[in-house]
């Protein structure tokens, strides 16, 4: 590069990472009894310098299950073209823009439009951008987002399919709104952290011992609310969500989670029938995108809350369940909307319709994505954590560089520049799908036993 050409996007790079997390069943629920948990990694290389000197990246994911990572993948690389080449500097001053030429493609979006693997890949590319403009600046994603300019905030969002529900002065409104007082939540962030809940004991292919020893051991490291999941068996679920509130006691919130497993009637019945353990919430009780059924469920069920969002793949449907008054709670992904951009959007929404946002995380890095943009509404946005917690799962994040740090049930706010999203380089040698060194070995021994058998 000369002295006065300016500096680009260089390469995209796409990385295949997979889990053998089924094997131990951590992840198993209704629908996903044998869930290997992977990432579909991309890297974005420039030829400039971040804020510390050193060579100017963007990383990001989208999470998958396994052989989902086959075409995750494939399509995180369809959008090289659209990025290699940009100016550096303007890509990290304007992510929107990259996210609108993203979502803009014509031939892509057919695919969706701005749904499904697609949309998931967008986001992929858009939350890499977010980590190389948080870097540049030298700050977390969560502070890069609540330092700026309410009106540059504001342009950030796609206000196309909900601007009756959410104008750009609507918006511009919620976000000056949100710097009143937002110093102090800062210092208190800081202090405090963000309130947590798990889901760790709750996976469905765990043993009732190991179920209750994990739920007694969540409320003695401090955390006020837990997650089981449901949805195979009525009677295995009564009986564990039992075992669960007799070990947790009434003063810990209880949140079960079907994903997506029945009908509509079938939810309402089934949740009726979970209810004299006294369930906080119900968690994707139906299909995702049924708003009516959701609305359905929710009178159905009441006072059992209706949670839904970690499959909800946009902001339109998001819109609808609010405007419908279809949930209680509304759980936004980091990686399946089109990144941060997208789910400013929708936290936008959430604000103005006075819903509590309660990440879905979990999975591979979601936790140390999603902190960052509960963190942001907090300080700058909603400047509450009244009914609002983020999902927390303990497993993975010994794999990336700024991982997740819990403290008395809360997330501690992240202070390197970023977005989380870097995993060590010695985890991507070993999980890289198929000739990581963890998989190669376990193809060797799987050829080794089976010829001791020939």
């Amino acid at each position: 590069m000369s002295d006065h050409a300016p500096a680009r996007v260089t390469g995209l790079d796409v990385i295949d990472i997979r889990f053998p997390t089924s094997r131990q069943s951590d992840g198993s629920d209704a629908m996903n009894p044998d869930p290997d948990y992977s990432a579909a990694y991309v890297v974005l290389r420039t030829d400039a310098r971040d804020g510390a000197g050193g060579p100017l990246e963007g990383h990001a994911f989208t999470f998958t299950i396994g052989r989902g990572n086959d075409v995750q993948a494939a399509a995180i690389g369809a959008l090289r073209d659209h990025v290699v080449g940009l100016p550096a500097d303007a890509v990290c001053a304007d992510p929107g823009t990259v996210s609108r030429a993203l979502n803009g493609d014509s031939q892509l979006r057919w695919l969706g439009p701005e749904k499904g693997v697609m949309h998931m890949a967008v986001g992929a590319v858009v939350n890499a951008v977010w980590d190389m403009a948080a870097r540049r600046a030298g700050k977390p994603v969560w502070k890069l987002l609540a330092d700026a300019e309410p009106e540059w905030l504001a342009d950030q969002v796609d206000y196309r399919y909900i601007e009756d529900a959410l104008s750009r002065d609507d918006a511009l409104k919620l976000l000056r709104e949100g710097k009143e007082g937002a110093f102090a939540r800062e210092a208190l962030l800081l202090e405090r952290g963000y309130p947590g809940y798990t889901t760790s004991p709750g996976w469905l292919g765990y043993s009732d011992e190991k179920m209750v020893r994990l739920a007694e051991q969540a409320v003695a490291d401090g955390f006020t609310q837990i997650k089981l999941k449901v949805g195979a068996d009525l009677a295995d679920d009564v009986r564990r969500l039992r075992a669960a509130r007799a070990a947790v006691g009434a003063d810990i919130r209880i949140a079960i989670d079907a994903n997506q497993r029945w009908n509509v009637a079938e939810a309402v019945e089934w949740t009726k029938a979970l209810a004299e353990s006294d369930p906080y919430w119900i968690e994707e009780p139906t299909s995702p995108d049924d708003i009516l059924g959701h609305a359905t469920v929710r009178r159905g069920v009441a006072p059992i809350k209706v949670a839904t969002g970690e499959h909800v793949p946009n902001r339109i449907v998001f819109k609808q369940l609010l405007q419908a008054e279809a949930i209680d709670v509304l759980q936004i992904d980091a990686a399946r909307v089109g990144g941060v951009n997208e789910n400013l959007a929708v936290l936008l929404l959430a604000a103005k319709y006075g819903v509590p946002v309660c990440p879905h995380a979990g999975g591979v890095g979601l936790c140390e994505l999603v902190r960052h943009l509960s963190m942001f509404d907090f300080v700058a946005l909603s400047g509450t954590t009244e009914d609002r917690v983020i999902e927390y799962v303990d497993h993975l994040h010994e794999h990336f560089e700024d991982p997740v740090v819990m403290a008395n049930g809360h997330y501690t706010a992240p202070t390197a520049p970023g977005f989380s999203s870097r995993m060590h380089a010695a985890s991507i040698a070993a999980y890289r799908y198929p000739d990581g060194d963890f998989w190669a070995a376990d193809r060797a021994a799987a050829e080794q036993e089976k010829g001791s058998h020939a």
